[in-house]
């Protein structure tokens, strides 16, 4: 069955994994939450316990948690998976870097320390970015290491500009070290972005102090 776990900030909802999970549980426990959390349009930071009382999955769980993952992965703004079952944990770390949000693993001894990396995740998107008005210039000044959220961002600032205006006359990206993508979900979000906005920006200009700087442009 799942249980709720009560003893965790407001801004998480955990569940725990114990016994053998049925078709059932997620029917109760979990696809409520994702409903609400839909209905109230704000994304889940899951903590999501699997102790050594779980006994697997009834094949009709299984498929439901497939199902489940794939209706509302677009939710979750985080997932920590907290366990000692070897093959929870590797095959958990083997998919997360397709998953569209930050995944990580935890041993039941630290679930303190996913409960702490789940509080400090960054609301929203990473990346900040503005135009200026008076020149049509997007400036994006970069962090954190690129999300799919960052993009989507990106993506309707820049068509809201391109609504009302030809093209965006300059891109201006402020990167102090690159720090790469989150996973391969911002990987293509990004070139998707880039697919999709290259022929509407006249000039783009890179600020950086890493070795980046001098890579010819791709854009």
């Amino acid at each position: 069955m799942l249980e709720k776990i009560a003893d965790v900030p407001a801004e998480i909802d955990a569940v725990k994994a114990v016994g053998k999970l049925s078709k059932e549980d997620y029917e109760t426990v979990l696809e409520p939450l994702f409903d609400a959390a839909r209905r109230d349009d704000r994304r889940i930071r899951l903590l999501y316990q699997v102790g050594p009382e779980f006994q697997g999955f009834t094949a009709g769980a299984a498929w439901e948690d497939a199902k489940v993952g794939w209706g509302f992965i677009r939710l979750i703004e985080g997932c920590a998976v907290v366990t000692d079952i070897r093959w929870i944990a590797e095959s958990t770390r083997l998919a997360s870097f397709l998953l569209p949000c930050p995944v990580r693993i935890f041993s039941n001894d630290d679930r303190d320390a996913a409960v702490e990396w789940l509080t400090s995740l960054p609301e929203g998107p990473g990346v900040s970015h503005h135009i200026i008005p008076e020149s049509g210039v997007l400036v994006v000044e970069v962090e954190e290491p690129l999300r799919a959220p960052d993009f989507e961002a990106l993506a309707h600032t820049a068509d809201s500009w391109l609504e009302q205006h030809r093209d965006l006359p300059g891109l201006v990206v402020h990167v102090r070290e690159f720090p790469g993508w989150e996973n391969i979900t911002g990987l293509i979000r990004h070139i998707r972005f880039v697919r999709d906005h290259h022929r509407s920006v006249k000039r783009v200009a890179l600020v950086a102090d890493s070795k980046l700087a001098g890579l010819p442009r791709t854009w």
